[in-house]
């Protein structure tokens, strides 16, 4: 009596049905990303940018976002909620900068005497700062945006004016799973 053995190659391999379906109607399949963010579906918007309307830039932050309500969010967000969230973060904006620009100052005067050393500061205050507001959106979701479809996150841009880099908040629209469809 023998007992055929499954290949071991094949033993943790995942077959998913649709792509044999796919295969056997004629179409190409879709790709099947493996990784932590998924691709926008095709029928979602592009996501929104809220860029900086502040005086002030250091390092690509600036000092304060428009609060001004996209109109591409109607019917997604309250405009009230819409401007709570971006006073927030214009919140940890003002707190934070002021103390950054000095320190800038302070760093420049002393660039080279130091050999650039006395800009770290400003460089570890900004990135704190680029922190508490990511973690400040990520706050932002969790609480709200997520059950309305949305996600909110700080993104490095290039400027449309310029060749130098920007932070803008994106809004993004997030997929809508079919949670009825088996895996």
């Amino acid at each position: 009596m023998s007992v055929l053995l499954p290949n071991m190659a094949d033993f943790d391999t995942i077959y998913e049905l649709e792509e044999e379906e796919e295969e056997e109607a004629g179409e190409e399949p879709e790709t099947v990303v493996r990784s932590q963010e998924l691709p926008r579906p095709r029928d979602a918007p592009d996501p929104v940018a809220v860029r900086g309307a502040g005086h002030i830039t250091v390092f690509g932050l600036s000092n304060k976002f428009d609060t001004e309500f996209p109109s591409v969010l109607t019917g997604k967000v309250a405009p009230e909620e819409f401007k709570t969230s971006i006073s927030r973060v214009n919140a940890c904006l003002k707190k934070n900068l002021p103390i950054s620009v000095k320190w800038l100052l302070c760093g420049c005067l002393c660039c080279c005497c130091t050999l650039g050393c006395s800009l770290w500061p400003i460089v570890c205050l900004n990135k704190r700062t680029r922190r508490s507001i990511q973690k400040l959106l990520e706050w932002e979701n969790n609480r709200l945006y997520h059950k309305l479809g949305l996600h909110w996150k700080l993104s490095k841009r290039k400027c449309e004016t310029s060749n130098m880099m920007e932070y803008v908040i994106l809004i993004e629209f997030l997929p809508k799973y079919p949670i009825f469809r088996p895996d």
